[in-house]
This record gives structure tokens, C-alpha cells and sequence, in this order.
């Protein structure tokens, strides 16, 4: 980050970076030498004081980009001259790429002043000019958001190119792995128990049915019910006839 002047931009930054999985936060001549220690940059880190408390901070762009090896520009501007421009999803690639080729390769996003962004100079300091494609009638992002979905973009490539899960492990919407599927038999059964219970409640009309259980029965086809499923509806379907008799 490079002259900031709001404590709490790099406190929400130094968030926005480790919900991403990364921990090194730069500042270049921020306006404030104590930015790290003021109250609303340790407030708005919430978690992530650690990252904040360990942001290096250097007098100038071009030491803090001396040991970098790829480092792209993030501006909204079009800039004539410069570096060759991509989005923030190429610069991802781009970052995976250098880094499984070069053993000791080091790449940076780096980002401008809150009022005016980057200058021409400092951009020409960097490898990349990157954007972010939001809205062309109002791309205005605040610097933490800004950084927040590249470290986003970051992760997912880094993800992807690894072979890591891009899910938790379980899900709701998935089976027990093992649990045995329910048989085409025991489905029909279901269904059947099924409009019986709806006409039970009467919340099926049997003299005009319209298209309620070919719907239903549309529905039931797509999830791929286990035994156990069609068992605990069939569970239901007692319970509700049990109810409608009792009225």
C-alpha cells in the first residue's frame, strides 16, 4: 500500500489479506509513522493484529519492491504508457505461473493512495497493470475492498493449481458417503404414500389435480433420495394421514 493515509484502510487490509491465507502487508510512507499502532487500524484488523503488527514499512516504492520479482499495478485508470495491462483473474495466473517456475520468484500487488490511486512513476516500477472489471459507471473501490478480492483471485488460482478442495469437506447437500441408494421400487412406493398423504391433508385436490405430482415427482427425481431418505418420508406420510384422521 503505497502513501496511505487512513489507519483504518491498513487495519481493514490487514484483515482482507489474512482471511485470504497470506500475512505480508507492505506500507510505503504512510502518512502516519504509527499507523500500525493507532485505534482504528488495530480495530478494523479484528483478528488479524498480527499481520498488522508485522506490515513492513519503507520510505520508498522502489525498496519495497526490490526483492520482488512480479509485481502488479492495481488501478482503475487507463493508462496510455506502462507496463501491459490485464484483469485481476490473469494476474492471478500469472502470479501461479512465475511462482512454479521460479523457485525464489516473489510477486506483490501494489496500490496507490486512497484520493488519487497510483502515479505514472510508480507504476512504471511495477511488471503488470491489473484491474479490477467492476462497474464502468462507477469502479470506484475503496483500497481494502480492493485488495480484499485480489487476495480473493490470488487464493483461488493458488487453490486451483494446487489441487485443494474449493469445498468443505462435508456438505449438507451431499449423501453419507456409503449410505445406500433407495430403489427405483421404493421411490414409487414413496410417491404414492406420498399423494395419498397430500390428499389426506387435503392439500391435494384428487378430482383436480392440476400438475402437483408429476411436479413432485420432478422434484423427488433430482435429489437421489437414499433408503433412509424414503424411509423417513415415509415416516411423514404416516404422521400426516394419522393427523388428518384425528380432525
Amino acid at each position: 500500500m503505497v502513501n496511505p493515509s487512513h489507519p483504518g484502510n491498513v487495519g481493514s487490509a490487514a484483515r482482507a489479506i489474512k482471511t485470504m491465507g497470506f500475512s505480508e502487508l507492505v506500507l510505503v510512507e504512510p502518512k502516519f509513522p504509527d499507523v500500525t499502532t493507532q485505534p482504528e487500524a488495530v480495530a478494523l484488523a479484528s483478528g488479524a493484529l498480527d499481520v498488522l503488527e508485522n506490515a513492513r514499512i519503507y520510505p520508498s516504492l522502489e525498496e519495497a519492491l526490490a526483492p520482488v520479482t512480479l509485481a502488479f499495478a492495481l488501478t482503475a485508470r487507463v493508462r496510455d504508457l506502462g507496463p501491459p495491462p490485464c484483469d485481476i483473474r490473469q494476474a492471478a495466473d500469472l502470479a501461479c505461473a512465475h511462482l512454479a517456475e521460479t523457485a525464489e520468484g516473489v510477486t506483490a500487488v501494489v496500490l496507490g493512495t486512497e484520493r488519487a490511486g497510483l502515479t505514472n512513476a510508480q507504476i512504471a516500477l511495477c511488471h503488470r497493470i491489473c484491474h479490477i472489471p467492476a462497474n464502468p459507471e462507477y469502479s470506484s473501490l475503496n483500497v481494502a475492498q480492493a485488495l480484499q478480492l485480489a487476495a480473493w483471485e490470488l487464493r483461488y488460482a493458488l487453490l486451483v493449481d494446487q489441487g485443494a478442495a474449493l469445498l468443505p469437506q462435508s456438505t449438507a447437500q451431499e449423501p453419507a458417503r456409503g449410505a445406500a441408494p433407495a430403489s427405483s421400487e421404493a421411490v414409487q412406493a414413496f410417491l404414492a404414500h406420498w399423494e395419498e398423504a397430500l390428499i389426506g391433508v387435503q392439500f391435494l385436490d384428487p378430482a383436480h389435480p392440476k400438475k402437483l405430482m408429476p411436479r413432485m415427482r420432478h422434484l423427488f427425481s433430482r435429489l437421489s433420495l437414499t433408503r433412509d431418505e424414503v424411509d423417513m418420508m415415509r415416516g411423514v406420510c404416516t404422521a400426516m394421514l394419522n393427523a388428518a384422521k384425528k380432525k
